[in-house]
């Protein structure tokens, strides 16, 4: 399975009942401040969060605050979801999320962490696919 699946509008999330889902709502989340601070409320980050790249890379390759060893972060309204930042940014962060998820296929209990199973979802949009088709990240679409 890819780390990013692309769900149709309408598709229940019936696969992803044992995943602990941040949900974040891609029309609420336009530029990338936004997005930080939904993106810290949806997986209840710890408070040493900064709000910055850099910072949630260390976050999201970390995790032990949550409990589930399946993770996903789903975002709703994708066409939306940071139509006000610059295209660089938005790759950036893309890239970011897609190898982070790779990098926790690779985790090792011997590493004194506990692997993790980490998917980014995104509602059905067109930009979207678009975007990772540039980039040339692998995704699944599920309807």
């Amino acid at each position: 399975m890819s780390n990013i699946l692309i769900i149709n509008t309408g598709t229940p999330l019936s696969n992803f009942k044992k995943y602990r889902m941040g949900q974040i709502d891609g029309a609420k989340a336009p530029t990338l401040k936004t997005f930080y601070q939904a993106i810290e409320q949806a997986l209840s980050f710890p408070d040493d969060f900064e709000h910055n790249l850099e910072s949630l890379d260390e976050l999201l390759n970390d995790l032990t605050w949550i409990k589930q060893a399946d993770v996903a972060l789903y975002i709703t309204n994708s066409a939306e979801f940071l139509s006000q930042e610059k295209l660089t940014k938005i790759l950036e962060l893309i890239n970011l999320l897609d190898a982070t998820a790779e990098d926790w296929k690779w985790v090792d209990e011997e590493d004194d962490i506990l692997p993790k199973n980490f998917k980014i979802l995104f509602q059905y949009s067109s930009q979207i696919i678009t975007l990772l088709e540039k980039e040339e990240i692998s995704f699944e679409v599920i309807s």
